[in-house]
């Protein structure tokens, strides 16, 4: 069985406010992208990383971060317009074919190293899986004059991270065959689209996604609780 990691980092982050992508913001003396690439650059199991990128964006990433932390075996890939544009580029970017793919944002950095093991015994098993935790939080759904609708039991819902991972034939399915026009937020939600079914394994709440400048902070303390 061979396993490739797709990592999507050609999104604008908006959110945070600064000249720079939120993927080249520095944690902890180096960039964002580059704790995440590190994830998977050393795993006995990954045969193929590829790292999706804008195109304007690719000389910098390639200097700044794959040539300077990492090496040639790690293909950068120009994304497109939307994530999910990216993420195919990124698929198809795999030579020779592979088995399974892990597709993880990123500007998650902070993955526990552990649950990549855990994600590659799962999709092995179930062949779609996501990771998720639980809500902290009560959840409502509200009209667009911002009257409450319903309250969802919490016991049912479940907050989506990354990584996902499938078997590498029913993703490239996914990706060709669901509509374009058809929105989706995740890789798992065009596999359901197909019916399949997919699993949902447990995350991690350290595995933040780096959106904001709180973040930052935010993956600043956590790395300094892990030091200790």
């Amino acid at each position: 069985m061979s396993f490739g990691v797709v990592i999507p980092a050609a999104g604008q982050g908006k959110r945070m406010n600064t000249r720079i992508n939120k993927q080249y913001l520095i944690l902890n003396d180096r960039p964002v992208l580059a704790h995440t690439i590190d994830l998977f650059f050393h795993h006995p199991e990954i045969a193929q990383l590829v790292v999706v990128v804008r195109e304007d964006e690719m000389d910098y990433c390639r200097q700044k971060i794959i040539d300077k932390y990492f090496n040639s075996s790690v293909k950068l890939v120009a994304g497109g317009k939307t994530r999910r544009q990216s993420v195919f580029a990124g698929l198809k970017a795999f030579s020779p074919a592979i088995d399974y793919v892990i597709i993880h944002d990123g500007s998650r950095p902070l993955l526990p190293r552990n649950l990549i093991d855990e994600t590659i015994e799962a999709v092995v098993e179930h062949r779609a899986i996501t990771m998720g935790v639980n809500l902290k939080d009560t959840i409502k759904k509200t009209d667009d004059q911002g009257f409450v609708l319903e309250t969802p039991l919490r016991s049912e819902l479940v907050s989506i991270q990354t990584p996902q991972a499938f078997a590498y034939k029913i993703i490239m399915q996914a990706h060709r065959e669901v509509p374009e026009n058809i929105m989706v937020t995740d890789d798992a939600s065009l596999v359901e689209h197909l019916g399949l079914p997919v699993k949902v394994i447990r995350g991690s709440y350290e595995n933040i996604k780096i959106t904001t400048p709180m973040d930052l902070v935010i993956a600043e303390t956590i790395l300094k609780k892990r030091r200790c």
